[in-house]
């Protein structure tokens, strides 16, 4: 591909979803892009997200009321929030924000951003996994919600409220209506509310390698190494590598390396309240027990039909990058799996930990970084990157362009 003349290199550091979609929309406007990344593409949260396509994703986890239920949420180990008592002292200014996101006028204004950060969202994924050979891999059947009863769906109104405020209209279903989408739904569950104009990435790997392959072919260039420091420098970026790499310049760097962000733009005096959300999920071999994205809102876990098998995910654990999965938040999402589903029993299966970059107020921060010229941010779109990759991806190529960028943090 022809370079455009007086263009120069733009370093993408993160090749996951979104540092993989950034660097292919910037290779297919003519720019010359280097993507970074320790790891193979799409091996970390990319590799195992539970797949959403969900625009209707307006509310933040940060919500009036929630700071009522934290304290007994954070003294369960297997419950949906979880923060272990080991690691309280490092997680206190993020909780702080935390409590201070959840106000109600902060989550109305978190909403109204995170608004903007999804539009046009599964249009541009149809769009994006038709150019990369990969139109399959987009399942188009909504995604439904589960209750137990009226109390439990009651907790939750205030999100589904808000969700309508912005145009996401569910259908709410009785026993009857959640059989005739989902025959194995466990007795448990009376009541559904489905988003019929939501989507499923049913290989979240295979759909990062396909968009990066396409990079690939249209002449990108990729790096496997870990950057250790970014120094600016005359007319650019000095890029330094941990391991003897030699030093590498560009001029113009974008930093999409998701919970480990922080450890390089804190040099920079670009200080970000982020924090690792680390999620959990239990794959079984063999045949999907559903056809679609199925919620169990009640446990707040996400069973989703997998190429590979049945993914059954969620959970937030906050305890930092450093410390070893837990084995038991992978037993209690195995036992929900096999609660709700009784027929996965005697079936094979893995479980995974990643790291989800999360902001107190949900909202990712996705511009040029302040004070910083030539250093631009793509970071903390919690569990939604994959949601939101591809409008990231415009946002900040188009700023790279000098267009009108979307305003800052959408």
């Amino acid at each position: 591909m022809k370079m455009k003349a007086g263009s120069g290199r733009v370093a993408v550091i993160g090749a996951g979803i979104v540092g993989v979609c950034i660097a292919h929309e910037l290779r297919k406007r003519g720019r010359e892009v280097l993507l970074i990344d320790r790891d193979e593409p799409g091996s970390g949260c990319s590799f195992g997200n539970s797949g959403a396509i969900s625009e209707g994703s307006v509310v933040p986890l940060a919500m009036p009321g929630l700071l009522k239920s934290v304290p007994g949420m954070l003294c369960d180990p297997e419950g949906p929030l979880y923060l272990p008592p080991g690691y309280l002292p490092w997680a206190m200014p993020w909780l702080a924000r935390f409590a201070l996101a959840s106000r109600p006028a902060a989550a109305q204004h978190a909403a109204s951003r995170l608004a903007v950060v999804h539009r046009n969202a599964l249009q541009l994924h149809l769009n994006l996994a038709r150019e990369v050979g990969a139109p399959e891999l987009i399942l188009r059947r909504g995604h439904l919600y589960l209750y137990p009863d009226e109390s439990i769906l009651a907790k939750d109104q205030s999100g589904w409220r808000l969700r309508e405020q912005y145009g996401f209209r569910a259908e709410r279903l009785d026993r009857d209506g959640i059989l005739a989408l989902e025959p194995g739904i466990a007795e448990r569950y009376r009541i559904g509310m489905f988003l019929a104009d939501h989507a499923t990435v049913t290989n979240p790997w295979r759909y990062v390698q396909a968009i990066f392959q396409h990079y690939a072919a249209l002449g990108g260039d990729c790096l496997r190494a870990e950057v250790s420091k970014l120094a600016p420098g005359s007319g650019g970026w000095n890029i330094e590598y941990a391991g003897g790499v030699p030093t590498g310049t560009a001029e113009q760097v974008v930093v999409a390396a998701g919970a480990w962000s922080r450890k390089l733009l804190n040099p920079l005096g670009v200080h970000l309240p982020l924090e690792s959300q680390r999620g959990y999920h239990v794959q079984f071999e063999g045949g999907a027990e559903v056809s679609r994205t199925v919620v169990l809102a009640d446990r707040k876990v996400f069973i989703t039909p997998m190429e590979t098998g049945l993914r059954v995910g969620g959970t937030v654990e906050i305890g930092g990058l450093s410390a070893a999965p837990s084995p038991r938040r992978s037993q209690a999402l195995l036992r929900i799996a096999l609660s709700a589903f009784p027929s996965l029993r005697g079936r094979g299966y893995a479980t995974w930990m990643g790291h989800r970059p999360c902001m107190p107020d949900s909202v990712p921060r996705i511009g040029p970084a302040p004070g910083r010229a030539g250093l631009w941010l793509a970071v903390g779109h919690g569990h939604l990157g994959l949601t939101d990759s591809a409008g990231t991806a415009q946002a900040i190529a188009d700023g790279i362009q000098g267009r009108r960028p979307r305003p800052e943090g959408a």
